[in-house]
């Protein structure tokens, strides 16, 4: 909240003057939107695969609470994300309307929150969860709020790429609130979704070039021109597409994920060529965004589905 003390003799004993709380305008539309509820989905779903797909029991009530502990602790992020990017945020269409630089938040409030429900889901998630799942949450936190919102956005054509690790963690620390620790299947999960984000942000950044050159985020397009980037979404696609189907050959994914990963990796290669030739407008860069998001759900609901599937045909059995 804002305290209002214009006019006041603030030389004087406290409450000498009458001074005034003018109560925030922020609804709780306002605070939602700060959490960032599209993005968090996303890492609620990818933590979920991780926890469901990670070996051994966990009680339910446990998995939902680090379920719990991973969201909040992304809402948190998105929040912190937003109070710093305030100015950047208000020099963009995309994003001008969001609580901070339409005046409907002070900056204090979102950093308040978004420090709170930090605090609060990593110790929780570390106290009732295990300490190792809770390490790894304080950790994904900083990871995106200060290595890539308060240093990578601003500095470097390759902020999303590198910051790009955060949205990958949460399978990770799915996997850990299961099992206490780290093994090959969660770093490949990792892996996809690092190498998901350079295509699928910078086939957003072509189309709105503009508005991230307005606001001085050194993207890609910006930096090096429309050609590169397309080059760039290109040469990162063919990486991702066969590490996609890497969890089908190492053996913890079965044949229908294989079967959907690789027919969804030819369709994502074939949009990534597009882009790379199209010279005028942007309609293929919107088709591979788009697709994009379709992709990395459909791989992880294929491998929550299987898991699910196997663990009815083991009860039948």
């Amino acid at each position: 909240m804002s305290v209002v003390s214009e006019g006041a003799d603030l030389r004087g004993p406290l409450g000498s003057e009458r001074v005034f709380a003018q109560p925030s305008s922020a609804s709780v539309r306002d605070y939602i939107a700060l959490l960032k509820p599209r993005v968090m989905s996303l890492v609620v779903f990818t933590a979920l695969v991780g926890i469901v797909i990670a070996p051994g029991h966990v009680h339910p009530v446990i998995g939902f609470t680090a379920l719990l502990c991973i969201a909040i602790g992304a809402g948190a992020a998105g929040a912190l994300n937003m109070w710093y990017d305030a100015d950047i945020d208000a020099r963009m269409t995309r994003t001008a309307g969001r609580p901070i630089p339409a005046g409907r938040m002070e900056p204090g409030e979102a950093l308040a929150f978004g420090l709170t429900l930090s605090i609060g889901s990593v110790i929780v998630l570390g106290l009732l969860v295990n300490l190792f799942a809770g390490a790894l949450l304080a950790f994904t936190i900083f990871f995106y709020v200060v290595v890539y919102t308060m240093w990578l956005k601003r500095s470097t054509p390759q902020n999303i790429v590198i910051g790009g690790a955060a949205g990958a963690f949460p399978p990770m620390v799915g996997w850990a609130s299961v099992t206490g620790s780290l093994t090959l299947e969660p770093i490949i999960l990792f892996l996809i979704i690092f190498f998901w984000t350079p295509p699928h942000f910078w086939a957003l950044a072509l189309y709105r070039a503009d508005d991230y050159a307005r606001a001085g985020v050194p993207m890609l397009p910006v930096v090096s021109g429309p050609t590169e980037t397309r080059r760039q979404i290109l040469l990162y696609t063919l990486l991702l597409a066969p590490l996609a189907v890497a969890p089908w050959f190492l053996g913890f994914a079965g044949p229908v994920y294989g079967v959907v990963a690789t027919v969804a990796g030819a369709i994502m290669l074939w949009l990534a060529v597009k882009v790379k030739v199209e010279r005028e407008g942007f309609v293929a860069a919107r088709q591979l965004f788009a697709f994009s998001i379709l992709y990395l759900f459909l791989l992880f609901a294929v491998l929550l589905a299987e898991q699910g599937l196997n663990a009815v045909i083991g009860r039948l059995v």
